[in-house]
């Protein structure tokens, strides 16, 4: 266990004792706002991201580079250490206070400011949760188990629920506390928050971080600087890392781990969410037939796209959730490859031509050669359209009346924690991938309603009960199919290790350092 698991734990087993030494002198790196222990921050970590926005916003962004770096700079009540994706104390004092099985109070760190140097009260957070819930927002389905929140006081918030729901620490996560006098523009643009860094610029191709001198929290900054270089491209990310100008490399592609690992770098794969998934439009015939939709998955060769385009670096899904969720269960359908049975059922449905719209994602245009071919075997003329993601979702998805027949496309929601909940929520819950997208929720309403209800269930229950529960969600999902991964990726991270301390990588886009240092 690296160093940086290490003081978490210790956050978990003994929160209040630690916050409670905020300015003490002890040499436990747990203890509220101490330096590391060798002293003063010292040195830079430079980090070569795989991905971009013009959105930073933590109450609407979902881009793996913001949620990445706004991992430094933005607390909630409980942050993730995103390597085990245990829960801690960030903002909040302590773990939240059961007052009853609906009921929940949490108290805020004592003498917390933002990094401008003002006191972070009750009315933040409750601003912060009323952007971060709002009607349009993302976030807001992660929230359908609170019936109201409010402030017992400046420094006391008081959750409300609508049902029993153990997980809600994880859940919080996902509302940062911004300033309630700050503007949706500011925060797009500019965030200010209450984590162990500050933002001091941010730009189209680098963003700078330095340590946040008010913060007091459990993981104060232990660099004088982080900074991102935003490299897209794969190459450019590789020419960075062997030319010296990173220290961090995010999404390394399998066939460059060789090279990384002959010049001295350490690669940490962790089996993660990260897929390509096939969205079907099910507002559409055939498409609108779950065997149809099947019969896609017995087309491609699944594990012939992971050892030949992914250099074995993922599993073939065999679920909904990866093996590595500890909900996870082998689903009722399994999808064998099977390319006469595919055939078999496109010629009975009058199937002989789609077009694939496929994103620009460089490693996903790797796999659309293959899976072209192979639908092609199965008797199918594929005409394959790629584009930006934006785009995507924008002119052909996002739309009234959508056209479009087949989507392949990545995703990951793992970035806002591994609940089963929030994993299936994100694709399948009350929201624009089930009203528009795949539209779901349009198309078959009962089998859309059967599946919330499972998940309403599986939420409040805990251990084999809810195992039991999340396996049905597991099982109607393969059957239906209308939006389904391929396999799960391995997300592999490379470090010069030369020069870093207390770092991991995580199973899940971005890159978080938090507690990480130079030697």
């Amino acid at each position: 266990m690296s160093a940086k698991k290490t003081k978490i734990v210790a956050v978990l087993a003994a929160a209040a004792l630690a916050l409670g030494a905020c300015g003490g002198g002890s040499d436990d790196k747990s203890s509220g706002g101490e330096a590391a222990p060798d002293g003063a921050p010292s040195g830079q970590i430079n980090l070569g991201a795989a991905y971009e926005t013009t959105n930073y916003d933590p109450s609407t962004t979902s881009s793996a580079l913001a949620m990445g770096t706004n991992w430094h700079v933005m607390e909630g009540l409980y942050e993730f250490d995103m390597a085990t994706y245990e829960v801690y104390p960030a903002l909040a004092a302590d773990m939240p206070e059961m007052i009853s099985d609906t009921q929940y109070e949490i108290t805020l760190r004592e003498g917390a400011k933002f990094s401008d140097g003002t006191d972070v009260t009750t009315a933040d957070w409750l601003e912060s949760w009323t952007r971060t819930t709002d009607e349009t927002s993302i976030y807001k389905q992660f929230f359908t188990m609170v019936d109201s929140v409010e402030a017992k006081d400046d420094s006391t918030i008081v959750i409300n629920l609508k049902y029993p729901f153990p997980g809600i620490a994880e859940r919080l996560v996902n509302v940062k506390v911004i300033p309630a006098s700050s503007t949706q523009e500011d925060m797009t643009a500019f965030p200010i928050g209450t984590g162990p860094f500050k933002y001091e610029t941010i730009t189209n191709t680098a963003i700078e971080a330095v340590p946040n001198e008010y913060y007091n929290g459990p993981n104060p900054a232990r660099v004088e600087r982080m900074h991102w270089d935003i490299l897209k491209d794969d190459s450019a990310r590789l020419s960075a890392a062997l030319g010296g100008t990173i220290d961090v490399m995010e999404t390394v592609p399998s066939a460059t781990k060789a090279e990384l690992e002959a010049a001295g770098w350490t690669l940490d794969a962790v089996e993660g969410y990260n897929n390509a998934f096939l969205m079907f439009n099910t507002l559409k015939a055939p498409f609108d037939n779950a065997e149809v939709r099947q019969a896609f998955h017995y087309a491609i060769d699944r594990q012939g796209l992971v050892d030949n385009v992914l250099e074995g670096d993922a599993t073939v899904a065999t679920s909904f959730l990866p093996k590595v969720n500890p909900y996870y269960s082998e689903a009722e359908v399994q999808f064998d490859y099977d390319p006469a049975k595919a055939s078999e059922i496109f010629q009975a449905n009058g199937l002989t031509e789609i077009t694939l719209i496929t994103t620009d994602t460089p490693w996903i245009t790797n796999l659309t050669p293959q899976i072209k071919q192979d639908l092609e075997a199965a008797g199918l003329t594929v005409n394959v359209q790629s584009m930006a993601s934006g785009d995507l979702y924008a002119n052909f998805a996002d739309v009234d009346n959508p056209t479009f027949d087949v989507a392949l496309a990545p995703g990951d929601p793992s970035v806002f924690g591994q609940d089963p909940g929030i994993i299936i929520d994100w694709w399948y819950g009350d929201n624009v991938w089930t009203q528009k997208r795949a539209a779901f929720q349009v198309s078959n309403p009962d089998a859309w309603a059967e599946l919330q209800q499972l998940s309403l269930e599986a939420s409040q229950l805990e251990g084999e009960e809810a195992a039991a529960k999340w396996a049905e969600a597991q099982d109607l999902i393969s059957r239906e199919v209308p939006i389904y991964p391929l396999f799960h990726r391995t997300m592999t991270t490379g470090f010069n290790m030369d020069k870093l301390v207390d770092v991991d990588g995580i199973g899940t886009t971005g890159l978080e350092l938090v507690g990480a240092a130079v030697k």
